[in-house]
């Protein structure tokens, strides 16, 4: 006989929404929250939206701060935000949650930006000489 599997970490897009309504904040709030916290101005709530969609995960400076505004420990967030790098983007399990497959990875390539390019870049002249 087998023991059974480790639990699966959860999943970190609806863990994270959990916690906002749980505090009975909107995304806009839990982005300002974040913002005061991190002494970083720029989050937007449509950042907040897009972690909670998986349709990007945080990185570790984020993971951090999520941990502390959200009140979870961040071995948590860390084990769910590997495991959705596993599945892949946009990969939200759940009724009436359809997968991305297929969808472009966000903030990768865009409009006229080739795959690997770097923001900022624009067209650079040829050399001369």
């Amino acid at each position: 006989m087998t023991p059974p599997p480790p639990p699966r970490p959860p999943q970190l897009g609806p863990l994270l929404a959990r916690r906002r309504l749980a505090r009975g904040w909107s995304q806009q709030r839990t982005a300002a929250e974040l913002c005061a916290a991190a002494g970083v101005p720029t989050l937007s709530r449509h950042e907040v939206s897009r972690w909670e969609r998986q349709r990007r995960i945080p990185g570790g400076f984020w993971l951090g701060w999520l941990a502390v505004v959200l009140d979870v420990p961040l071995v948590v967030l860390a084990e769910a935000a590997a495991s959705a790098r596993r599945a892949g983007p946009g990969r939200v399990a759940g009724p009436g949650r359809a997968t991305a497959a297929g969808a472009r990875p966000a903030g990768r390539t865009g409009p006229g930006r080739a795959a690997g390019t770097t923001r900022g870049g624009g067209a650079r002249a040829a050399p001369t000489g």
